[in-house]
């Protein structure tokens, strides 16, 4: 047998050596970022440009292929490098508002609220906070404001809304909860000035505004908040608009559904008490991201989503349906009626179509992930 003409030691200093580059390149590439930015700041660019993003991938996935590299390879790495671009680019904005004199956000030390203060803040507003040691002075605090944003939590919202009722005529109100009607009404039967409704689709753990979504239900007085809009873009928010009905409906569905099947998978796993760290050390990765989200419910503010599951209008009936399929299905177990599941099985699947298929891709990208993430002490 003939010896290898290199040994694995210079080979492994040779792949060190590469390494330590590609360091050394990102570092460089940080920089040039970093000044991206600053030059998107100056002119009033957004952060997040998706046909920029879409080039710039396609064009070194045709140069991976011609190089023999996994275009997919490259793909995942530079969707990850953008990633943190984008964080080393989130320095200051372009105002899109000179004008405004003031903004207060109600609740600005909240959560959320704070992240909002910190966004008006670095894009050169002046920002006051109000909490409810504050209201004692609301009237010096409210004077020649120009926006207010009430960033309390959902059961205080129309109760806080009440009391502003006494703005500056061009000041805009904004509400952030995560229901849209009754806080819109609240505040176009409060203020006769412009009023807009938001409701960010992200929590306050996000490190910055890009490609995330923010849900826009219009009041009143559209083109007085425009400036608005143009600033989250700024920031990197995706904006969606919607009917602040259409919006609630849709919500039941993606908050209150979610929630709640997390809550009571949560609860019967609590109730069952099976060993947890050997559930995550038995699971594919799949299922430890199912239960991953899972847990994360539990690290969060409990009355939060109390609030998203118990003030929507419509999760005491959805959720009975919910519970009736659920008790339907357990029936086809209980008959062992393989047969019937199948034919259900391929149902709701045609329902699904094609998002099935892509969802299957797209899965496939977070389990990699997920995968490259296991450790050997788990």
């Amino acid at each position: 047998m003939t010896e290898p003409s290199i040994s694995l030691d210079e080979l492994r200093i040779q792949i060190d050596k590469i390494d330590s580059q590609m360091v050394e390149l990102l570092a460089q590439r940080a920089k040039i970022t970093a000044q991206v930015g600053q030059y998107k700041s100056r002119v009033g660019l957004p952060i997040y440009v998706p046909e920029r993003e879409a080039e710039l991938i396609s064009k070194r996935r045709e140069q991976a292929e011609a190089q023999g590299v996994s275009p997919t390879l490259v793909e995942d790495l530079l969707r990850r490098i953008m990633r943190e671009s984008y964080h080393t680019q989130n320095v200051n904005y372009l105002c899109t508002n000179p004008e405004i004199k003031k903004i207060v956000v109600v609740g600005g030390a909240g959560a959320l609220g704070r992240i909002f203060v910190d966004m008006f803040t670095r894009s050169g507003y002046s920002v006051t906070v109000l909490e409810k040691a504050d209201w004692q002075n609301s009237d010096a605090i409210f004077e020649d404001v120009g926006l207010v944003l009430v960033a309390v939590p959902i059961q205080m919202t129309e109760e806080i809304i009440s009391r502003l009722q006494n703005l500056p005529k061009d000041c805009l109100l904004v509400d952030i909860t995560s229901t849209k009607q009754k806080p819109l009404n609240a505040m176009l039967n409060a203020h006769s000035g412009p009023v807009l409704g938001l409701h960010p689709m992200f929590g306050p753990d996000v490190p910055s505004l890009v490609k995330q979504v923010v849900v826009v239900c219009h009041g009143r007085d559209e083109t007085k908040y425009q400036w608005l809009l143009q600033q989250m873009t700024i920031w990197g928010a995706i904006l969606q608009h919607s009917d602040a009905k259409d919006h609630d409906d849709a919500m039941v569905f993606i908050q209150v559904m979610r929630h709640f099947c997390s809550f009571v998978f949560g609860a019967h796993l609590a109730s069952e008490n099976p060993d947890l760290k050997q559930l995550v050390s038995l699971s594919s990765p799949i299922y430890r991201l199912e239960l991953a989200m899972v847990g994360r419910l539990f690290a969060q503010d409990p009355a939060l989503y109390a609030d998203i599951i118990f003030d929507n209008k419509d999760s005491v009936r959805l959720l009975s349906k919910f519970a009736q399929q659920f008790a339907q299905a357990l029936t086809l177990v209980e008959a062992n009626d393989k047969r019937e599941f199948i034919k259900q099985f391929l149902q709701i699947g045609a329902w699904f179509g094609d998002y099935s298929k892509q969802s299957l891709i797209d899965s496939k990208k977070l389990l990699l992930k997920a995968d490259d993430d296991r450790t050997w002490s788990e």
